[in-house]
């Protein structure tokens, strides 16, 4: 477990690699274990948070408590991709790193979607119901600008979460009110449960659509992670000069495994033994399986 110190900050790009190659070790065995999850969008975004938890966020997970008050906050609105942020909540020190083998069994703190029930270190709502945590965020942003709070809010949506009509209420009413300590990112690898995007009800382009609804607008490669500290970087510039700001970040689902990519069939299928076997092959072990 990574002690509170080296949370935050500037952690070299080969550090933030080898962290990232473990998560997507911890992605696999966790789905296979109990033959269910979703391991193509977590292991899309595993480099993106990795570099947020690890290198930009001003967090303290030795003394987690649910108002966040004088650190950043994290919303994951995608919550089926829970596997990769237990695992990073696991191996940046909010809970014992062992307790991921529990994932999606009975009784465990650590359900198919993050749930606040338990009480999870690091988990401030619940979420799976697609759609409604840019309006969680947007609320808790408020609240920080209510308490002269400087630090600011973090959240993380799917593409196909875009299809949801309270998104667009909540980006409308962001810019109106001028939240500008936000930034929604959107996993932007063009594909969801049923297929590609485009197939299942075109995103349109998303780029002239945010500025439309008076976002300012960063894109980033979410799997080149200078590209990923210069793209939040930039993104903070932006902070308290008016606007909410979101971040269009370009993913490939499955990253990391060479038969989950190019495809959406692994979004919420697991792999079996063999195919688990074939995935750890790829992946570098580099801090050690819990």
């Amino acid at each position: 477990m990574f002690s509170k110190k080296i949370i935050r900050h500037y952690m070299e790009n080969k550090e933030l690699k080898n962290i990232a190659s473990q998560v997507r070790r911890d992605i696999v065995r966790m789905v296979s274990a109990v033959s269910s999850g979703h391991p193509g969008g977590s292991l899309g975004c595993a480099d993106f948070l990795t570099v947020l938890y690890f290198h930009q966020m001003k967090h303290n997970p030795t003394n987690f408590n649910m108002d966040g008050i004088n650190e950043d906050v994290f919303y994951l609105s995608n919550g089926h991709i829970s596997p990769v942020w237990y695992s990073i909540l696991a191996r940046s020190g909010y809970f014992p790193i062992t307790e991921l083998s529990s994932f999606r069994k009975i009784s465990s703190r650590l359900q198919g979607h993050p749930s606040i029930d338990k009480g999870l270190p690091g988990i401030r709502m619940a979420s799976g119901s697609l759609g409604q945590g840019l309006s969680c965020a947007i609320g808790t942003a408020e609240t920080k600008k209510l308490n002269n709070d400087t630090c600011i809010v973090y959240s993380l949506h799917g593409d196909g979460e875009l299809q949801e009509g309270q998104i667009w209420e909540a980006a409308m009413y962001a810019s109106a009110k001028k939240v500008d300590n936000i930034i929604a990112t959107i996993d932007y690898n063009g594909r969801q449960i049923d297929g590609d995007c485009d197939n299942v009800l075109s995103l349109g382009n998303l780029d002239e659509k945010w500025q439309a609804f008076g976002w300012e607008v960063i894109k980033m490669d979410g799997h080149n992670i200078e590209d990923i500290k210069s793209g939040l970087n930039k993104a903070n510039s932006y902070i308290g000069k008016g606007k909410p700001i979101v971040i269009i970040m370009k993913t490939e689902m499955g990253q990391g495994v060479d038969y989950m990519m190019g495809t959406h069939k692994w979004h919420g299928s697991a792999p079996n033994i063999e195919q688990l076997n074939n995935a750890l092959e790829q992946l570098e072990e580099t801090l050690g399986d819990y």
